[in-house]
């Protein structure tokens, strides 16, 4: 039987804290690391979910990425998880957080669990557009899927212990009264 690993995902807004995730490796060692690689997966998950919704394709903004950029090394640093707090970047951003052990995680199987949230949505006016009842259930998939939404960046920090993922978006998505 493969070792376990502990990976920690919080669901954007829950109250209680980060939920604990536990899967199986697929691989040994650790996952392949760097920017190209995390950009080229990036964009390419981001626009197939939106393409399954029929939503434009979004562009790769590198200033968002230099955004999340310094947020990722923020959180990596203090070992906090929420997400920020303020004015995000020069124009308005929405914000994507995962965070799981060092080396534990492909790119992919990150953005993975963002989109695994789709099992949970429906189409509804933000904040009643999760089949739990929960807006948090799906608030990461409905910020990658989030129609007005044009450009995107992400980048990735980590510690000794943890990776943090960052994804910055704008227009941002999950604006109150609108559907995604």
């Amino acid at each position: 039987m493969r070792p376990l690993l502990l990976a920690l995902l919080l669901l954007a807004g829950c109250s209680n804290g980060p939920r604990r995730v536990v899967e199986e490796r697929a691989f040994a060692g650790d996952a392949p690391r760097g920017d190209a690689l995390l950009r080229t997966t990036m964009i390419e998950a981001h626009n197939r979910a939106r393409a399954a919704v029929g939503a434009a394709p979004l562009a790769w903004d590198a200033m968002l990425a230099a955004d999340a950029q310094l947020y990722a090394l923020e959180l990596a640093r203090t070992r906090r998880f929420a997400h920020s707090t303020g004015v995000r970047g020069a124009v308005p951003e929405g914000e994507n957080l995962w965070t799981g052990t060092r080396g534990a995680y492909t790119y992919a199987e990150m953005i993975g669990h963002w989109l695994a949230e789709r099992r949970f949505y429906r189409r509804g006016i933000t904040p009643d557009f999760s089949t739990t009842g929960k807006w948090q259930d799906v608030s990461h998939y409905t910020e990658i899927i989030w129609s007005r939404t044009t450009r995107f960046g992400c980048a990735m920090a980590r510690n000794a212990s943890d990776d943090y993922l960052v994804c910055r978006y704008t227009p941002p998505g999950n604006v109150v009264g609108e559907v995604p």
